[in-house]
């Protein structure tokens, strides 16, 4: 979970700054509005409703991820929707769960090791360190708020905290793990035969009389599915031309509005402190953090003492010297005492959920402001401007785009006129979807909806991406047809010679086993029904060669023992027969470090699936309930009518 936060904050920036400042002249932020229409529940967890929209962005903020990440390589059909529909509910109900289980258990995460996660971010960092104002910047430029975004973030290091739970108290013995790596490094020797389907193939021989009775016998599977064209228009943030350069009086304001909070940098104050845990005598920790105090107001040395009684193990060799420690960074005790101190002077005993504390101020650096004439900052706020201006005539032109669609629904040419967009078709594409626009489901949903295809009007906007929005309208439509014989007869025929090709097959692997049974050699049997010899293969449980479902053959077969036979025949992923003869089994033997390696692979592997036993177990008591089961919105649209639009 913590992973995906990293990946996701140093991807490519694709949002735009909204609503940072409202100031005169080009600055003011544009909100958006919803409806307030019924949101159905999906499902129950606990004390938690996931609702359709809660679903919906789920399973979107998933599908573009996918999208993403295979980039040109991405196709639609590679979905299995349904499957992709539940596993996105089924993560979201695991999560929910743990986040209760978590907080009933009393997991919290501290204010310090939300810090420390953030500080790790690289794309939160500035020459190395964490900075602010980037992670600040960063994201706004997502449309993230710092207040949620912390507080998942809290949320997902709560959830690490009990899966490091379950994976520290993992148990496995020597002897499990001498058994497991026996088991897995275990090498097979085998012979293998094979009967070339397309030998078969080549020589079937099929008739017009059998291919007329396949036609008539499975109609239905020789339908042309329905499919069609849309005609769209393309509103497009990144292709807005940009603002004409504002005057320097406007940026002067908007340098005003935002100096503090953007052009000043933050107070700094230098810190020492000595930590007393709490320990199993909360009394007896705080007598001894006040004799230290006593200690100090007598005239010892601060680092010296820290050095001595300090308990904070990462300060302590260093005299107890934090380093330079801004607002934010501590936990608010802690901070509220520091930034309340004159340079040089110690504060009293101080009270954090990690113990007792002293703090002495060293050092105040007092913040200070980038000029408004510094090429920087004159650079940062024509950004902001121009991110702005776009930000805003896009908000204005989706508002009219809308607008024109809803009163002209049965054409775009009135949209595209006015907003100088340009009416684009797109290719045949089916239910299954297509390439570009036609990948995004909003876009399939609505082009096999009765609002386009029966009704043939203009859908509503459509978001297909990140400040990227279409209208879209039925241009051509073909109805589902049954395909004549005559368009499908070369098809059958093929169909009916791999039919008859793999009974052939099947039959000469039976007489191949069958002889192998008699105790003839694999070289003798093979010879005999025609099959090709492959040289003996050393396989390995984990190898990928031969194919797969080779290696996932050989492993199932027994042991060879005497007077018996080890083999088998299986279908191979270009349609061949294959008999596998097994003729020896090798195990391997570990040294000290190699079965000391084995035994830490086997205890995260154990750790792996308690985690998930106790995952699934958890959803039993908090009584997980699926009231509406997510499924394909296109699955019940009613026929069309067949005239273009």
């Amino acid at each position: 979970m913590l992973q995906n936060i990293r990946d996701r904050l140093s991807g490519p920036i694709v949002w735009f700054v909204i609503g940072l400042i409202c100031i005169p002249f080009a600055f003011w932020g544009i909100e958006s509005f919803k409806g307030g229409s019924v949101d159905p529940i999906v499902a129950k967890v606990g004390d938690h409703e996931i609702t359709q929209a809660e679903f919906r962005q789920g399973y979107d903020q998933r599908y573009q991820q996918l999208q993403q990440m295979l980039g040109e390589n991405f196709r639609p059909e590679m979905i299995d929707k349904t499957r992709f529909r539940q596993n996105v509910l089924d993560d979201m109900v695991q999560e929910q769960v743990l986040r209760q289980y978590a907080h009933d258990a009393g997991y919290r995460a501290s204010d310090a090791a939300v810090f420390n996660y953030l500080s790790s971010v690289p794309a939160f960092q500035e020459n190395g360190k964490f900075s602010t104002k980037v992670y600040r910047d960063l994201l706004s430029r997502r449309g993230l708020q710092p207040q949620r975004f912390e507080g998942d973030l809290r949320e997902s290091l709560v959830i690490d905290q009990l899966r490091e739970s379950i994976a520290d108290s993992a148990f496995v013995s020597d002897e499990e793990a001498q058994l497991t790596r026996r088991i897995s490094g275990q090498t097979r020797d085998i012979g293998m035969a094979v009967l070339p389907i397309a030998r078969f193939q080549k020589d079937a021989q099929i008739t017009d009389a059998e291919i007329a009775a396949r036609y008539e016998a499975n109609k239905a599977n020789y339908m042309a599915p329905e499919r069609l064209k849309l005609a769209y228009v393309d509103l497009d943030l990144e292709k807005l031309s940009k603002a004409e350069n504002p005057g320097a009086d406007v940026l002067k304001v908007a340098y005003d509005a935002e100096k503090d909070s953007r052009f000043t940098g933050t107070e700094e104050r230098r810190a020492r402190h000595i930590l007393v845990a709490f320990g199993a005598d909360k009394s007896a920790s705080k007598a001894k953090i006040e004799k230290i105090e006593a200690e100090l107001k007598g005239g010892a040395d601060f680092g010296e003492l820290a050095k001595k009684n300090s308990d904070d193990t990462g300060s302590k060799t260093l005299g107890g010297d934090l380093g330079w420690v801004k607002r934010g960074m501590m936990t608010k005790s802690f901070e509220d005492a520091l930034f309340a101190l004159k340079s040089g002077e110690t504060s009293d005993v101080v009270e954090t959920e990690f113990g007792w504390h002293l703090i002495q101020l060293e050092e105040l650096k007092a913040p200070s402001a980038r000029p408004f004439e510094d090429p920087g900052v004159q650079a940062e706020l024509l950004e902001v401007y121009q991110q702005r201006e776009a930000q805003k005539r896009f908000q204005e032109m989706s508002d009219k785009l809308e607008q024109l669609a809803f009163e002209s629904p049965t054409s775009l040419d009135t949209v595209a006129q006015t907003l100088g967009l340009k009416v684009e078709t797109t290719d045949w594409f089916t239910r299954a979807g297509g390439a570009g626009i036609l990948a995004q489901e909003p876009v399939r949903l609505a082009a096999f909806s009765q609002e386009v295809l029966t009704d043939n009007e203009n859908s509503k906007p459509l978001s297909v991406g990140p400040g990227r929005v279409v209208v879209i309208r039925k241009s051509e439509y073909e109805a589902p047809r049954q395909r004549p014989m005559a368009e499908v007869a070369d098809g059958i025929r093929e169909e009916l010679k791999l039919a008859t090709a793999k009974t052939l097959a099947a039959a000469k692997s039976r007489e191949l086993l069958a002889a192998l049974r008699k105790g003839d050699t694999l070289d003798a049997a093979s010879a005999a029904v025609g099959a090709e010899m492959h040289a003996d293969t050393n396989v390995k449980r984990n190898g990928s060669t031969p194919e797969r479902a080779v290696v996932d053959a050989t492993f199932k077969l027994p042991r060879p023992a005497e007077g018996k036979l080890s083999a088998t025949e299986l279908a191979l992923a270009n349609g061949d027969l294959a008999v596998i003869l097994l003729r020896k089994v090798d195990e391997p033997e570990a040294s000290p470090a190699e079965a000391k390696g084995s035994t830490a692979q086997l205890r995260e592997a154990v750790a792996g699936a308690e985690y998930a036993a106790m995952r699934k177990s958890l959803e039993k008591e908090f009584k997980v309930k699926i009231e509406n089961p997510p499924a394909d919105e296109s699955a019940a649209t009613p026929a069309p009518d067949q005239k273009g639009g």
